[in-house]
């Protein structure tokens, strides 16, 4: 579906991205763990062969395949959910880079696993999660994600495998010759954007469309990140607020496939931070079982936008990655149930403690769902001055 010109472009653009979202720099010796969908193996063979040129140690890791996933979650015991491989934990504590490259040949093939079975291992496998972030904070270690195009993407789309491509060539620029060019113009644009929302004194943001009434408290000492070469493509601009403010309405619009589950038309009220009631046209009980997951899962981890002059996505992409950053006629906005981005924090990550997180309401969850919605939305910024700002209407930030 790429072409060999494509998939180097993307190949560029990753490594860009990688590069791009470490607080530090990517140095020779540097251990960068690629995981990848099989489909996805053209492009992984391309990035393997860039990162060896700049020096690095390039570890390969091939996602299961969807039989293996089945297999795993049908027959394991609970000892083979929660086992974590001898040297993993090593592993972790010396990775520099990761770089995902999904490319799915199922989306359902976890349909009729029990939801309990799915979130084991990701609440066993969490503190591994942990010992990245850490990393992270202390630049020592970055990440970026990528999707490449295949045939069960496009079906539960919609789409035809060549459109499905050409979405992901134009959000991406692979079709420009010089697509990190590109990048670093949206970057430098995105900058601006985020100066200007952290110099507000912000008390709360209120969100309103046809079918969301939600006011977000961005809480103290937070502020705007996106684009900061995490996932590719990636437009939107997020902060991770105290999840104890967060009152009203929230509908997401745009479905959502998750752990092999369908989920359409979620609708969650929040009172004192918590989801009080959660709905699905579909996949319901599904939503809930995800929501029970742990004592986070029901709290607000992420609050986003995304403004539609940067992105070119159009349409329904039947995974986060893309839908995440639609862009189309309004843009979109969109919370994570779950997990919190330390990031968020205004101050030293490496000084935000499991202590001060709590104190500050950073949520702290195994789940992070992002949930989209794409309706022509107005965004308030109620001022701690007392003054209103509308920040975001019609898919545009009024900057």
């Amino acid at each position: 579906m790429l072409t060999e010109k494509q998939i180097q472009r993307y190949a560029d653009v990753l490594i860009w991205g990688l590069e791009s979202a470490r607080a530090g720099k990517i140095k020779k010796g540097d251990v960068i763990l690629i995981r990848y969908d099989l489909p996805a193996v053209k492009l992984v063979e391309a990035l393997y062969a860039k990162l060896l040129e700049m020096g690095v140690h390039p570890l390969q890791r091939l996602l299961q395949t969807p039989a293996m996933e089945t297999y795993f979650y049908t027959l394991s015991n609970n000892r083979q959910l929660t086992f974590i491989p001898p040297g993993e934990e090593e592993l972790y504590h010396h990775l520099n880079g990761s770089i995902a490259v999904l490319g799915p040949s199922s989306l359902t093939h976890l349909s009729r696993v029990e939801p309990s079975k799915i979130a084991k291992p990701a609440k066993a496998r969490k503190f591994l999660r942990d010992i990245l972030d850490r990393r992270e904070d202390e630049g020592d270690f970055s990440w970026t994600l990528g999707m490449y195009p295949t045939e069960e993407l496009a079906a539960h789309a919609g789409i035809s495998g060549e459109e499905y491509a050409r979405q992901i060539i134009r959000a991406c620029f692979l079709n420009r010759k010089d697509p990190i060019g590109q990048w670093r113009e949206i970057y430098k644009k995105a900058q601006s954007l985020k100066n200007w929302l952290n110099r507000m004194s912000v008390d709360k943001f209120h969100v309103e469309s046809a079918n969301i009434d939600l006011i977000v408290t961005p809480g103290e000492k937070r502020r705007w990140i996106g684009l900061s070469g995490h996932n590719m493509p990636s437009f939107e601009l997020f902060t991770s607020p105290d999840w104890r403010g967060t009152h009203g309405v929230y509908y997401a619009d745009l479905p959502s496939y998750r752990s092999g589950n369908y989920v359409q038309g979620i609708r969650v009220e929040f009172k004192n931070g918590k989801v009080v009631s959660a709905k699905a046209e579909e996949g319901e009980g599904f939503l809930n079982k995800q929501l029970a997951m742990d004592n986070g899962a029901n709290k607000i981890g992420e609050f986003s936008l995304t403004d539609r002059t940067f992105s070119k996505i159009d349409r329904f992409m039947a995974n986060t990655l893309f839908d995440e950053n639609f862009g189309g006629r309004y843009g979109n906005s969109h919370i994570a149930l779950g997990a919190s981005f330390s990031d968020a924090y205004s101050g030293k990550p490496s000084d935000l403690t499991k202590g001060l997180k709590e104190d500050l309401g950073f949520n702290d969850s195994a789940l992070h769902w992002d949930i989209v919605n794409t309706e022509k939305k107005r965004v308030t910024a109620h001022l701690q001055s007392g003054q209103k700002k509308v920040i975001y209407e019609n898919g545009r930030f009024a900057y």
